[in-house]
């Protein structure tokens, strides 16, 4: 923790996310997704993007190659050019092939339902396996990606140079897991919609209705 930086208490921080998950009581994900593989796909899609830019490359994608079995046996430069309106599609699309083949060699071409098998994909990170975890499977997860983290910090939730594990783990702790799902939706919404990076005002209450 940084000289000087007193954190919130844990009600006081219980308190905020209260608010800010009452704000958003529809959040939920934005990628557009209709199976398992297609969900991680997406969200390993959408590192460094928008979701609307996932989904607007998605249909193709998915259309090209519905199964793992189909993004395996594709050539990597077959898989760049209907992600290539991506950032990093170079590096994604040999991540979705190398995925796939995993799928294909290691899960019987069926994403796996815990954290162990998902980190081991091509591309998959804590973040990505919490996603897919809570979406594709209902398991409580909370995958911390700049929106939870910025607000987390802004809230003085969690020091200003918590690694995204740590704030994870200080939220796991905060919160019932029965509410893990959504409110970490609820944070995203929040920090996309109502507290974006450029928010003028620097003091986060403010943006509290």
């Amino acid at each position: 923790m940084k000289k000087g930086e007193e954190l919130l208490s844990d009600e006081e921080a219980r308190q905020v996310l209260k608010r800010i998950d009452a704000m958003f009581p529809e959040a939920k994900g934005e990628l557009n997704w209709e199976n398992r593989f297609q969900l991680l796909c997406a969200v390993l899609l959408s590192a460094q993007t928008t979701d609307k830019m996932v989904n607007r490359v998605t249909p193709k994608l998915f259309a090209d190659f519905p199964t793992p079995e189909a993004m395996a046996a594709a050539s990597q430069e077959a898989i760049e050019a209907d992600i290539s309106r991506l950032g990093l599609y170079h590096s994604k699309a040999k991540h979705l092939k190398e995925m796939s083949q995993t799928l294909v060699d290691d899960f019987d071409g069926q994403v796996p339902g815990n954290k162990q098998d998902l980190v081991k994909l091509a591309g998959v990170g804590n973040k990505t396996a919490n996603v897919v975890l809570a979406e594709g499977w209902g398991i409580p997860a909370i995958a911390v990606d700049t929106h939870v983290s910025r607000i987390s910090k802004k809230f003085k939730i969690v020091p200003e140079d918590a690694t995204p594990l740590e704030v994870e783990k200080r939220l796991e702790e905060l919160l019932p897991k029965d509410e893990w799902i959504h409110t970490h939706h609820a944070m995203i919404f929040f920090g996309r919609y109502k507290m974006p990076a450029r928010a003028k005002n620097p003091d986060p209450y403010s943006y509290l209705d």
